[in-house]
């Protein structure tokens, strides 16, 4: 395992998602409180920003494995920059969507972060190197949001400037510090513009061709479409039913940032080799599920804080899981592209759920959304129970 390289890719993403953490808990309150728009509006504005991931996950993936991911990492940390600005001045429903759009595009990053990881760890390393980017997204939740919550206080345009700043610093420590980990692709393989394209379908019959990996994926979507269920919803149900304060929000958010990087930075590596994957599928998919269907009843901040962190044990669990599982049963050459396949169907799911959960707490009620990806979590239990053995875990594992 490549220590260094793995320490600079992770200071790297932690600061760019830094500057998302701030914005995400305010995100949907501004949309309601100055813009003035709609809860399914909102969703449409949360699934924009999914919608451009699920068109450029794939893109960047791919670009990724032709010339390198440092200077695709560089590129997408500009993009995410640049949003950040625009929203600063952002006082429209249209310009919001741009914002979003753009950030969108230059979020489509992960992919190719995790791809990085899978260049410079081994297969039994895997699960440790992919919780590396869990724990990037959590303590930028555990900083981002407290920050967010106090800076809404002195208006929502410094949130935004200091979003952008948090992007140019990841930046510029990007250029100066991070190594490329395919010296070896970089300038050996002829790049065309037909790499351009938004479906790949050379990746898709690779993935057919390994239905393991196909059904990997298919539970990923899942996973991820019931936790998208309440990524514009969770704000409005502190907002407008709990009547939480921005502040109170960002201190949420907090908690599950700080849950979440605990686990897959300190835990998770251990949990896995002790238990194994199945077994933390398992448990991880529980937590979640119950979760998501206690929190429009938690009762007041405290109670709310408590099932929150539930939940976010049971996806820290579960998504670099998956991750690891999909990188370490695909083929090592086309690792960047599948990984971008696969972000860019669970970016599909992120689209989707925001959508069903914004029209569904506008519409159906405030504990639909919630409801929903509780059921939904269950159905991913059922699955890895009865489909995900041990036994077919070791056939694949043996095959590559």
């Amino acid at each position: 395992m490549n220590k260094k390289a793995l320490t600079i890719i992770f200071v790297t993403v932690f600061i760019d998602l830094l500057g998302f953490g701030v914005l995400i808990p305010v995100l949907p309150t501004f949309a309601s409180k100055v813009i003035k728009i709609s809860d399914f509006q909102i969703g449409i504005v949360v699934a924009t920003f999914s919608f451009m991931q699920f068109l450029f996950n794939p893109v960047l993936g791919r670009l990724s494995d032709k010339i390198g991911r440092k200077p695709v990492i560089l590129a997408s940390l500009l993009t995410t920059a640049t949003s950040y600005v625009i929203f600063a001045f952002t006082r429209s429903f249209g310009m919001l969507l741009l914002s979003r759009g753009l950030a969108g595009i230059g979020g489509s990053n992960i992919g190719v972060a995790q791809a990085y990881i899978a260049d410079v760890t081994t297969r039994e390393e895997r699960s440790g190197g992919m919780g590396i980017i869990g724990a990037a997204f959590g303590l930028g939740f555990v900083f981002g949001p407290l920050l967010g919550g106090i800076l809404s206080e002195y208006g929502y345009s410094a949130i935004g400037f200091t979003s952008a700043a948090f992007s140019f610093t990841a930046l510029t420590f990007a250029v100066f510090a991070l190594p490329e980990s395919r010296k070896k692709a970089v300038g050996k393989i002829k790049f065309t513009l037909s790499d351009f394209k938004l479906i790949e379908f050379k990746f898709l019959k690779e993935i057919t061709k390994t239905p393991f990996v196909a059904f990997l994926m298919a539970l990923f979507f899942i996973i991820v479409f019931s936790v998208a269920n309440i990524y514009g919803t969770f704000a409005l149900l502190g907002y407008k039913v709990y009547h939480f304060t921005d502040r109170q929000n960002g201190y949420l958010f907090g908690v599950m940032g700080f849950v979440s990087a605990v686990i897959q930075l300190f835990a998770l590596k251990k949990l896995s080799l002790k238990f194994g994957e199945r077994t933390l599928l398992l448990v991880g998919t529980l937590f979640m599920g119950f979760g998501l269907a206690l929190l429009p009843y938690g009762g007041g901040f405290y109670g709310v804080a408590l099932i929150s962190a539930l939940l976010t044990l049971g996806t820290a669990l579960l998504q670099p899981v998956v991750l690891s599982l999909i990188s370490k049963y695909s083929p090592s050459d086309i690792q960047g592209g599948i990984l971008g396949v696969n972000q860019s169907v669970s970016a599909l799911a992120r689209v989707l759920g925001p959508l069903w959960g914004g029209w569904a707490f506008e519409y159906w009620g405030y504990e639909y959304p919630f409801l929903t990806g509780a059921f939904f979590t269950f159905v991913s239990f059922l699955l890895v129970f009865f489909i995900l053995t041990n036994s077919r875990l070791e056939k694949n594992e043996e095959k590559f």
